[in-house]
Formats: C-alpha cells, sequence, structure tokens
C-alpha cells in the first residue's frame, strides 16, 4: 500500500482529479440547462385543419354570414361569399327575381341585377338557367340596350363588339356559354332573331344586310357569332334567318324539293368509299364501279353484282407515297358474255 500512499500524496494526481471533476460540472450543468431551456420554451400551438360541413352551412343565418363578409381575413371573406352564391344560385326565387330585374327600363337597376347574376353562377349552377324564361329574359335585356344610332356593320377589318355596351356584352356573354352546352332551341322560341339580331344596322337592301351579314359571320370571332352558328347549326334557326331575311332563301325551301336530290350519288355515299381514294382522279365509270361496291348487297341488280365481282379480281400496285388512281389498278381483261 505504499505506492498508494505515495500517489495520493503527489500534487499533480490531486491537480488531475479537480480538472477532470470540474469539466464533469461543468458538462452535466450545461446538459441539465439545455434541458431546462427547451422544457420553458413556448410554442405556438399549430391550427387544425377543420372544414366546413353542408350542415354547418345552413346552420349559418344571414345576419351571421354578413358579419362574415366583413371580416378582416380574406379567407374567411371568401368562405362567407361563396356559401352566400351558392344559396343564392339555388333558390330558384332569387334567380327568378334577378332575371325580372334584368328586364327593367332604368339601366343601372338593369346592371346590378346582371352583375349578381354573373357572381352567383358557375358552370355547375348555369345548366338552371337552361330555360325558356331565363332565355326570354336575355334577350329582352339586349332588346333595351340596342343602339338606335348604331353604324353599319359592313366593315371588314374593324370588329365593335368590345365597345357595345356593358349591359349587351353580359347578356351576350351567358347566351353563349348557355347555347355551347345545349342547344339554341330555346332561344329560337325566345325570338332572339326577330327581337335583336335582325334590329343590328346590317344595311338599308335585302342584299346588303345578306352581304354584310355572311362577312360579318366570315371576318368576326366574338360571342355573336358562336351564337349564329349554333343557331345555324339548327333547321328552325336556318329557317328563321332566311325569314328575316339575313340568309338568302334556299332552293329547296322555295320548291318544297328535298335538298338532297340536288346532291350527285357519288357524293351522297363518299362517306362509304375509303379515306385513300381520291375520287377526282378517277373517271366517271370508275366512280360508278366504287360506288357500287359501297352500295348494299340486296340493293344491286344481278347485272351490278356480276360486274362488281368481276372487277373485284384485281391488283393494285402502290407504295403509299400517293394516294391510289386508276393508274394503280390492274384489272383482269373482260371476257366477253
Amino acid at each position: 500500500m505504499g505506492w498508494l500512499t505515495k500517489l495520493l500524496r503527489d500534487d499533480r494526481v490531486l491537480f488531475g482529479y479537480l480538472a477532470i471533476n470540474a469539466v464533469g460540472w461543468l458538462l452535466g450543468v450545461r446538459v441539465l440547462l439545455k434541458k431546462w431551456r427547451d422544457d420553458a420554451e413556448v410554442k405556438p400551438v399549430q391550427p387544425k385543419t377543420q372544414y366546413i360541413t353542408q350542415e354547418t352551412e345552413d346552420a349559418l343565418k344571414l345576419g351571421t354570414l354578413e358579419t362574415l363578409l366583413g371580416h378582416y381575413n380574406q379567407s374567411i371573406r371568401e368562405t362567407a361569399a361563396k356559401i352566400v352564391c351558392d344559396r343564392a344560385a339555388n333558390d330558384r326565387d332569387t334567380v327568378d327575381q334577378l332575371l325580372w330585374g334584368i328586364t327593367r327600363n332604368d339601366y343601372a337597376e338593369r346592371m346590378t341585377n346582371l352583375r349578381a347574376l354573373a357572381i352567383i353562377t358557375d358552370p355547375q349552377s348555369l345548366e338552371r338557367l337552361h330555360r325558356w324564361k331565363a332565355y326570354a329574359a336575355l334577350v329582352r335585356c339586349l332588346e333595351l340596350s340596342l343602339d338606335p344610332e348604331q353604324e353599319v356593320l359592313d366593315d371588314e377589318d374593324w370588329d365593335e363588339y368590345l365597345l357595345r355596351d356593358m349591359a349587351e356584352k353580359l347578356a351576350l356573354m351567358f347566351i353563349s356559354q348557355l347555347v355551347s352546352c345545349d342547344d339554341a332551341g330555346k332561344l329560337i322560341k325566345a325570338k332572339f332573331i326577330d327581337k335583336w339580331l335582325v334590329k343590328q344596322n346590317w344595311g338599308t337592301s335585302e342584299q346588303d344586310r345578306q352581304r354584310n351579314f355572311a362577312q360579318y359571320m366570315r371576318c368576326r370571332s366574338n360571342r355573336i357569332t358562336d351564337i349564329v352558328a349554333s343557331i345555324r347549326g339548327t333547321h328552325s334557326g336556318r329557317e328563321a334567318l332566311e325569314k328575316a331575311g339575313l340568309l338568302p332563301a334556299s332552293p329547296s325551301s322555295s320548291s318544297g324539293s328535298d335538298p338532297e336530290d340536288n346532291i350527285p350519288l357519288i357524293e351522297r355515299f363518299r362517306v362509304l368509299l375509303p379515306g385513300n381514294i381520291n375520287l377526282n382522279n378517277l373517271r366517271d365509270d370508275e366512280q360508278a364501279r366504287l360506288l357500287l361496291r359501297s352500295l348494299p348487297q340486296g340493293a344491286q341488280t344481278v347485272e351490278e353484282q356480276r360486274v362488281r365481282h368481276r372487277h373485284r379480281e384485281a391488283m393494285v400496285l402502290n407504295d403509299g407515297s400517293r394516294p391510289v388512281n386508276s393508274d394503280d389498278i390492274i384489272q383482269r381483261p373482260e371476257s366477253p358474255s
């Protein structure tokens, strides 16, 4: 034990022990202070995502919604406005009240109702306006927006649509969206052509009106041309345009004959022929043979069937770099009957 006593009496050992003890205490105090600091830190509470159910929306009263519309938070204001618009779009009485408002003679009242109708409608609720009452109200709004001093629409390079009245453009916007989703039958029944389209300044004489109308449809691309294109796509719409003098009367309507009677037979059955055959490169007899091949089996006589089977025995030499024509077809020589 002598060496141990000697070691303990050595000053260097004592100082080393004290140094190690001091470093250990410092490290321990640092760890404890760091843990105490982390525990004492106040962290902000993360907000929970909350969804508004349909029951919650229905339970909100008008006074509450009015208060939320004036809230300082933009998200709350947008949510409250969305709820109000959805309620108005689903309420038929509210929509009817707005439709009645766009037919008033007062311009300010008409614009207020048009803007309100534009705010509450979206692509999902727009289909609720596809009824005769809505079309009649929109046509009446257009009729009230007519400009008595409108210039003649004969300029080929100038589109006046952007300078039209805002009420007129809003009504045309609704009609264009409606006829793009559905047919234009109800718009025609609401007398859109007689009450507004025909009253545009297309010219004085009938010939000038038809020429300016055709030029407008050819050179313009706006909501008016979109609406007229939908109307012309229906039989009743084309008849209404012809009756209004905007389109020339077709020969079929004046003579009472079927318009398909004037179409050549080969053009009438053109859709039955192969797409790689150019009829312009074929002679009349070759067109007739192609037509016989496309007709049903029961619609041919015995002689036509014989000719059809005979011409079926042929070779076509074409590398695909050009359309098939008569020079590429090598047929079997015709045998004497």
